[in-house]
């Protein structure tokens, strides 16, 4: 196992939310563990011949958060359409409320501070908000799914 693999296997346990992971093999044992705002992983290597000393990978670090309104990115595959991604981690919403109707839906007109989604993180209702004008193309999330920063929510149309 060399160490991209290792760095790989850090930053997708570090996504996954498990707390900790231990994998085994014969001549590699690594531990991964994640608690509040640090990962922590232990990488024990021992060879056939003479002794490998420890070796321990830097914490991966946390996402930083980025400010509320969503950021526009043109995808490379839907030239003509703009992407809104979340601007944050959390739990995203299509409406308000369970009782009301969701923000937007597919062929919606949008304009520049509408309301688009809401996006739930630790208790914390975040509305987030168009930067462009256009209409609603696809939505390319489940409501009540978790997102990732930067993760695609929405494709809208701007012309």
């Amino acid at each position: 196992m060399d160490i991209k693999e290792i760095q790989n296997l850090i930053k997708f346990v570090a996504k996954s939310g498990a707390s900790e992971v231990k994998l085994e093999m014969q001549d590699v044992k690594i531990t991964i563990r994640t608690g509040a705002g640090k990962t922590e992983t232990t990488i024990l290597q021992t060879a056939p011949m003479g002794a490998m000393p420890q070796v321990v990978a830097p914490p991966v670090a946390p996402q930083p958060a980025a400010s509320e309104a969503a950021a526009p990115v043109v995808e490379t595959d839907d030239a003509k359409y703009i992407t809104v991604k979340s601007p944050i981690i959390g739990t995203f919403y299509r409406k308000p409320s369970p009782d009301k109707p969701n923000f937007v839906e597919v062929g919606s007109e949008i304009s520049v501070g509408d309301t688009v989604c809401v996006i739930e993180a630790m208790k914390l209702f975040n509305e987030i908000e168009s930067e462009i004008s256009g209409k609603i193309v696809k939505v390319l999330v489940d409501d009540s799914s978790p997102v990732e920063f930067d993760q695609p929510l929405f494709l809208v149309d701007p012309s």
